[in-house]
């Protein structure tokens, strides 16, 4: 397992140049979580000034995303990296990540074919990207329904574990809307994957989950 760099790659077919994006290309990015677009937080950025904790507000966090979450999150239960290792060593909870996808830069030619940098994410989670805005239109809703569906086997009762990034509301919302789909074992680790890294544990590169097609 090992952990990847966040890049973005361009490249032109029929040998036409190649574009090299780096993590600033994408960092603080914009993402479609509806029919407008909104601000996506970037992995590994720095450490956010010292602010007060906010209260658990009573619906869905918008923008800044990437900023200081409430300790708590009614109806889930809150880990530490201890915790969300010891569920992952155990081997029965789903890690579900909810990074977004960075978007494509809008100043990339139309012409110029865009690739997602890799994705470096816990070992064997289920990354469902984009499910953690503020509001989802149709079609993302669905997507994070059947994600959570796909991963836990249809078991409400399984052990889910939602993780983003730290001082990443992504996780917080994306843990609520699984409580509101009626899953009863909800837990939300809100230093996630920089929590995990900064603990020693190890990264895998992942893709999106994408759903079986019909034959």
């Amino acid at each position: 397992m090992s952990a990847s760099g966040r890049h973005a790659v361009g490249c032109r077919p029929a040998g036409r140049r190649l574009l090299m994006w780096g993590v600033a290309a994408v960092a603080l990015g914009i993402a479609a979580g509806s029919a407008a677009a909104q601000q996506a937080p970037q992995s590994g950025a720095a450490t956010l000034a010292a602010a007060p904790v906010p209260p658990e507000p009573s619906d869905y966090h918008f923008e800044p995303y990437r900023a200081p979450t409430p300790q708590t999150l009614s109806g889930a239960e809150v880990l530490s990296p201890a915790q969300a290792q010891a569920l992952w060593r155990g081997g029965q909870a789903v890690f579900v990540d909810v990074l977004p996808r960075p978007p494509r830069p809008a100043a990339l030619p139309a012409d110029t074919v865009w690739r997602d940098p890799p994705h470096a994410s816990i070992p064997g989670a289920l990354w469902l990207p984009n499910v953690g805005f503020g509001a989802l239109d149709a079609a993302t809703e669905r997507y994070f329904h059947d994600g959570l569906k796909a991963g836990t086997d249809g078991d409400l009762q399984r052990q889910i574990v939602v993780f983003c990034l730290k001082d990443c509301w992504m996780s917080w919302n994306a843990a609520k809307r699984a409580l509101a789909a009626g899953y009863r074992r909800v837990a939300w680790f809100p230093e996630g994957a920089d929590g995990w890294t900064a603990t020693g544990l190890p990264l895998e590169r992942l893709e999106p989950w994408q759903p079986a097609k019909a034959r």
